[in-house]
C-alpha cells in the first residue's frame, strides 16, 4: 500500500485546470461574501444611527455592534471545525445559507439592538465559511499553486468584496438614494453572493484527503482524484486511512498549532482595528467620508497586496511574505501615527502611509495567516477541520478584542498611541513567524502535516522551523 504522500501525488503534480478553477471560484464567492459583510457595517453606520435616531452609540454598543459577528463567527469556527471532520462536503452550503439569512434580515432589522443580534447569526455562518473553504481548497488544489490559489480564493476575493460593499454605498450615494435605504440595500446585498453559490457548493465533490484518510472509502477517493486530474490511477492505488485517536496528535503538532492559532490572533487585532473603525475614526482625521476611504483603501492598497502575494508566494514562499508583510505593517503605521501627529500633516501623505500598511498586510499575513493557509498546510488530514477551527475563532477573539478595545485605546492615547500599540502588536508578530513556523512551498500537504504515514505505520520526522 503506499505512502500517503504517493498517494496523493497524481492531485499534487497535476496543472491547475478547469476542476480548480471551478473549485476557486466556488469557495472563493464565499469569502467575497465573507469581506462584503464584515465590512459594509463600518460603511453605513453613521446612516443606520441616523435612521434610528440614534445620536451616538455608547462605547458598549459600539463595541458589541462591531464585534457581535465576529464573537459569532468565533462560535461558528469551533463548531463547525469539528462538523468538518464528519465530511467537508456534508455542510459545505450551509455555511452561505446561514450568511444569506443574516444578509437579508439585517435590511430589515427595527432598532441597534437587533442588528447587533442578527450579525451575531451572520457571523455563525462566516466563521462556517473561513474553516470549510480554505480546508476544501487546499486539499483539492495542487502542490505547485496551493499558495496562490488560497491567496487569490481568500485574500483576494475577501478584498473585492470589501471593494464590493464600498463602491455600492458610493454609487447609492450618488443617485441620492433615501439614506435609510442606503444601509439596508448595502447589508442587504450581502445575500447576493452568497446565495449564488449555494447550489454550486452543494454539487462539489467531497476531498479525497478525507475520504481516504479519514472515511477509509478509497473507492471514491479514486473517483474523486480522476475528475480533478482527468487521468486515470492503477487498480492498485489505495491509501490507508490514518486510524490515530485525535488525543495523539497534541504532542506532534501541539506547538506548530499554537503558533499559527497565536499569529491569526495577533494579525486581526491589527486588521480589524481598522476594519471596523478606519472608516469612521481614521476616516474622520483625514477628512474622508467612511465610504471613500474604504474604496480607497481596498481598491488602491488591499487588492494590489493581494495581487503582489498571487505572484510571490509560491515563488518566495509563506514564511519571508509573512515576515516582511508584518514588518512593513509595523514601519507604515509607526510613521503614520508620527506624521499625522504633525501640525503640518498633508492629508494626502497621511493616506498613503496607512494605506501602505494595508498593501503590506495583504501582501504578507492577510493571504497567510488570514487565509487559513497556516491551519490547512500546518495540521494532518485526521484534524485539519478542528485545527482550522481554532486557528479561525483565535483570530476572531483577537478581532472581537480590537472591537473592545481599540475605542478606549483611541480615546485614551489618541490616533498615534493607539496606532503605536497596532504596530508593536505587528512587530511581535514578525518574530514569531521568523522563529515559530516552518517553509511549506511546494510541498505536498502530506509533507508540510508531517503526515506521512506509510502502510508499516512508519513515520517521517516533521518539518521544523527555519530561522
Amino acid at each position: 500500500m503506499a505512502k500517503a504522500s504517493e498517494g496523493f501525488s497524481p492531485l499534487d503534480r497535476m496543472a491547475f485546470n478547469r476542476f480548480q478553477w471551478r473549485s476557486m471560484v466556488t469557495t472563493g464567492m464565499g469569502v467575497f461574501t465573507d469581506g462584503y459583510d464584515l465590512s459594509s457595517v463600518g460603511i453605513v453606520l453613521t446612516l443606520v444611527l441616523a435612521s434610528f435616531g440614534v445620536k451616538s452609540l455608547t462605547e458598549w454598543q459600539s463595541s458589541l455592534l462591531a464585534g457581535s459577528a465576529l464573537i459569532g463567527a468565533a462560535l461558528g469556527a469551533l463548531l463547525f471545525g469539528v462538523l468538518g471532520n464528519k465530511g467537508r462536503k456534508t455542510f459545505y452550503g450551509l455555511d452561505v445559507t446561514i450568511m444569506a439569512i443574516g444578509a437579508v434580515l439585517q435590511a430589515v432589522v427595527p432598532n441597534v439592538d437587533a442588528l447587533i443580534a442578527v450579525r451575531f447569526i451572520l457571523g455563525v455562518g462566516i466563521g462556517a465559511d473561513y474553516v470549510l473553504s480554505p480546508v476544501i481548497m487546499a486539499e483539492h488544489a495542487n502542490a505547485k499553486d496551493r499558495g496562490k490559489t488560497l491567496a487569490m480564493g481568500f485574500g483576494l476575493t475577501w478584498g473585492l468584496g470589501a471593494t464590493t460593499a464600498a463602491g455600492l454605498y458610493l454609487l447609492l450615494m450618488a443617485w441620492h438614494v433615501a439614506p435609510d435605504i442606503i444601509w439596508r440595500v448595502v447589508l442587504g446585498f450581502g445575500a447576493v453572493p452568497a446565495i449564488s453559490v449555494i447550489a454550486l457548493r452543494r454539487k462539489m465533490p467531497e476531498t479525497a484527503r478525507f475520504l481516504a484518510r479519514i472515511e477509509g472509502d478509497t473507492e471514491e477517493a479514486r473517483t474523486v482524484i480522476q475528475q480533478a486530474t482527468g487521468t486515470s490511477l492503477s487498480t492498485e492505488w489505495a491509501v490507508r486511512p490514518d486510524q490515530r485517536p485525535l488525543a495523539a496528535f497534541w504532542a506532534t503538532h501541539g506547538r506548530r498549532i499554537a503558533t499559527a492559532a497565536f499569529l491569526w490572533f495577533l494579525f486581526d487585532i491589527v486588521a480589524y482595528s481598522g476594519i471596523l473603525f478606519g472608516p469612521s475614526l481614521i476616516a474622520k482625521g483625514l477628512g474622508l467620508s467612511p465610504g471613500l476611504f474604504q474604496l480607497l483603501m481596498e481598491f488602491g492598497f488591499v487588492v494590489p497586496g493581494a495581487l503582489i502575494s498571487v505572484l510571490l508566494i509560491d515563488r518566495w514562499g509563506r514564511k519571508p511574505l509573512q515576515v516582511l508583510g508584518f514588518l512593513g505593517i509595523a514601519g507604515c503605521l509607526v510613521a503614520f501615527g508620527a506624521y499625522q501627529g504633525g501640525a503640518t500633516a498633508i492629508p494626502l501623505i497621511s493616506l498613503l502611509l496607512y494605506g501602505g500598511q494595508n498593501l503590506m498586510s495583504q501582501a504578507g499575513p492577510g493571504s497567510i495567516s488570514a487565509a487559513g493557509m497556516l491551519g490547512v498546510e500546518l495540521a494532518p488530514t485526521k484534524i485539519r477541520s478542528i485545527v482550522q477551527g481554532i486557528t479561525v475563532a483565535s483570530g476572531r477573539v483577537g478581532a472581537a478584542l480590537s472591537a473592545f478595545v481599540f475605542p478606549e485605546l483611541f480615546h485614551r492615547w489618541g490616533e498615534s498611541g493607539a496606532i503605536g500599540f497596532l504596530a508593536g502588536v505587528a512587530a511581535l508578530a514578525a518574530l514569531v513567524t521568523a522563529v515559530g513556523i516552518p517553509e511549506t512551498r511546494r510541498r505536498s500537504l502530506e509533507e508540510t502535516a508531517h503526515d506521512l504515514e506509510s502502510s508499516s505505520g512508519s513515520r517521517v520526522e516533521p518539518l521544523v522551523p527555519s530561522v
